[in-house]
């Protein structure tokens, strides 16, 4: 996951910041396992001297279950409590009863732990993205339900206490932003100069879909990474196949029988349980009712031949088994039908890495624009969340064996934006523990213009929720994360609370409304503007728009260079669009200089639910910086907020 991304120990962000010491994340959730090894605190040095959290005793929790990793926990449920007088909560302190909580607070900032694994998947160390950040958890999701107050209160405590970065792997749908109360907390947050973080949702391709579209927030869509979890196929005849498979036992498939018949080879029916010996090949029907018809049926195994791109996200394999793709299918057919007494062998637990294509956008990742600000192009980037390796807790089970056996593991692999989500908290934290004096958009606008947008193939980024057509903007934001391009951006945009007060007073809010978000009178609305300093740019047609739909947006950069620098343009036009970019070259004679540029997007296409897509780059001269920001062009949704 690490090496994915860039992070390494010789160079680059994870030194650079000393691996987020004395960084501090806090994790809005469903509480946390105190006793996991990613929480111990071997080789951290003291809290620092700024922390103003506790450590709050409750149910089957005390204070002393914290350390120098772990150093606050509190719990939130009044609202809980006032929705339902009547209710009992079952566990009545920080303690995580989900897991979810555990998982995303040791993705973001936990410890070292050697020797790793799902049922023998991913060996290895496993670490947070800052594994010398502290962790500050507060749980406000319960057994017995959430409420918006208990997360308003919670990320207020976080702020109060003195946290750095604030990562929050839920959000609301179908609000409006003073109605969201992560939008009101983060608000608050961001006046403080904490980046907040939140997951973009896992609603899918439906445009619109995504939560947390929140123009002062960092919002994080999810894809893949560079691993298999591997059935090692071996045929009769020697050929060796490298198939996927999170079978979570080391089941013994040698040398026996491989059965492929037309009739049944669809494996959606009773007649599979004819064959309750050998090894079935099943073809031309959904995984996810084959593996079931198969558990049933009870051979020795299967052979499910698919490309189908859930399966590589899903936390579940049941039954011995394994998935190869299409071409791969073909192979196993010939030599299955054209031998007398085919034989086949599959290993499990076995775990590659490097495969290619990666990362591809999940199919389930949330798709902007978001519903409740379509003028600021969302999520702002990606970040690996399929199958994320981290700590679980021991009371759920992380796997499960046909038919009702469930297993428990101290790790779990599990996929959403909640998973890719604290990725982007610890690269957050990493670029805090650099760059102390940068704003929360300063540090925003570093991870959104150095994402990548190309896969290890060296072609543009996939979506494997739309056939593996190359992604736009909509879906992954800007790209893969790139930590390191991030720890020197050269330019970034920056952001003041008064420009985002400037875009909510544009956005036709009452008074009351933008209070219930600002919480505060100080603010006037004499410069309201829809056009934010954003390292991004959307423009939005409808049915009735003008012929040729014209857009101007104004951008200042600030250079955060070591000196001077000049910067020329490198335009990728989007299809059916003429933008013109003035001035064309930057000059600036030092350090935090700001200069302006405007952007003018004229869209001549058919206003059909068409979305193109291209990018502007300043690129300094001597080839140090390449910033780059995303040009969409998009059909405007329709919204009940």
């Amino acid at each position: 996951m690490f090496e994915f991304l860039g992070l390494n120990p010789e160079s680059g962000l994870w030194p650079a910041s000393d691996y987020g010491k004395d960084v501090i994340v806090g994790v809005i959730d469903s509480g946390v396992w105190p006793e996991s090894r990613s929480f111990k605190d071997n080789g951290i040095t003291e809290i620092p001297s700024r922390w103003k959290g506790i450590c709050e005793p409750g149910q089957e929790f005390n204070a002393s279950m914290c350390n120098k990793n772990l150093i606050g926990v509190r719990y939130f449920n009044k609202g809980v409590k006032a929705a339902r007088p009547n209710i009992t909560i079952s566990m009545n302190s920080g303690r995580d009863t989900h897991g979810h909580g555990t998982h995303t607070s040791s993705t973001v900032g936990g410890n070292y732990v050697e020797g790793a694994s799902f049922f023998g998947y991913a060996t290895g160390t496993t670490r947070g993205v800052a594994p010398r950040a502290r962790l500050a958890i507060y749980k406000v999701i319960w057994d017995e339900g959430r409420h918006a107050s208990d997360v308003l209160a919670g990320m207020d405590q976080a702020v109060a206490d003195g946290v750095d970065v604030i990562s929050i792997s839920m959000g609301f749908d179908d609000v409006p932003l003073y109605e969201d109360p992560i939008a009101i907390a983060s608000f608050g947050a961001m006046e403080k100069g904490i980046l907040v973080s939140p997951s973009a949702g896992n609603a899918g391709v439906t445009p619109g879909s995504l939560h947390n579209g929140i123009p002062w927030l960092l919002t994080t869509a999810a894809g893949s990474v560079d691993r298999v979890l591997s059935g090692k196929l071996t045929l009769g005849n020697g050929q060796v196949i490298t198939g996927w498979s999170m079978c979570p036992a080391n089941a013994l498939v040698d040398e026996l029988p491989l059965v492929y018949d037309e009739l049944i080879s669809s494996c959606n029916s009773t007649d599979v349980s004819s064959f309750n010996y050998g090894i079935i090949i099943c073809e031309n029907g959904d995984f996810f009712d084959q593996i079931e018809t198969i558990a049933q049926s009870s051979p020795t195994a299967a052979i499910y031949i698919s490309n189908d791109p859930r399966i590589f996200e899903y936390e579940e394999f049941q039954y011995p088994g394994v998935v190869i793709s299409p071409e791969d299918g073909a192979v196993v057919i010939s030599y299955a039908t054209s031998v007398i007494d085919p034989v086949a062998s599959i290993n499990f637990q076995e775990t590659f890495v490097r495969s290619t294509p990666a990362p591809v956008v999940a199919s389930y990742t949330s798709r902007g624009p978001s519903p409740s600000y379509q003028g600021i192009l969302k999520p702002d980037i990606m970040a690996p969340g399929s199958l994320v390796l981290a700590s679980s807790i021991p009371n759920v089970y992380t796997a499960t064996i046909y038919p009702h056996i469930e297993l428990r593991n101290e790790f779990a692999m599990i996929s959403g934006t909640s998973m890719a989500c604290p990725h982007s908290s610890g690269i957050a934290a990493l670029l805090k523990g650099v760059h102390p004096e940068w704003s929360p958009a300063a540090i925003r606008s570093a991870m959104i213009t150095g994402a990548i947008n190309i896969d290890n193939t060296n072609s543009p980024i996939k979506d494997s929720g739309l056939n593996y057509s190359i992604v736009n903007p909509l879906a992954m934001g800007a790209g893969l994360v790139n930590p390191n391009f991030a720890l020197n951006p050269g330019l970034i945009y920056d952001a003041t609370r008064q420009d985002y007060v400037n875009l909510l007073c544009a956005m036709n809010f009452t008074r009351k409304q933008i209070l219930t978000i600002t919480r505060s009178s100080s603010y006037n609305c004499q410069n309201a503007s829809s056009d934010l300093n954003y390292p991004s740019f959307i423009a939005l047609y409808t049915n009735e728009t003008a012929a040729t739909p014209t857009q101007k947006f104004v951008r200042t950069m600030t250079n955060v260079g070591d000196g001077p620098a000049n910067y020329s343009i490198n335009v990728i036009v989007p299809s059916d669009t003429n933008f013109s970019v003035y001035p064309p070259r930057l000059s600036f004679n030092s350090k935090y200089e700001k200069l302006s540029y405007t952007l003018t997007v004229e869209y001549s296409g058919s206003k059909t639910g068409e979305v193109v897509f291209g990018s502007l780059t300043w690129v300094d001269v001597i080839g140090l910086h390449a910033v780059t920001s995303s040009i969409v062009v998009a059909p405007m949704i329709h919204t009940g907020t």
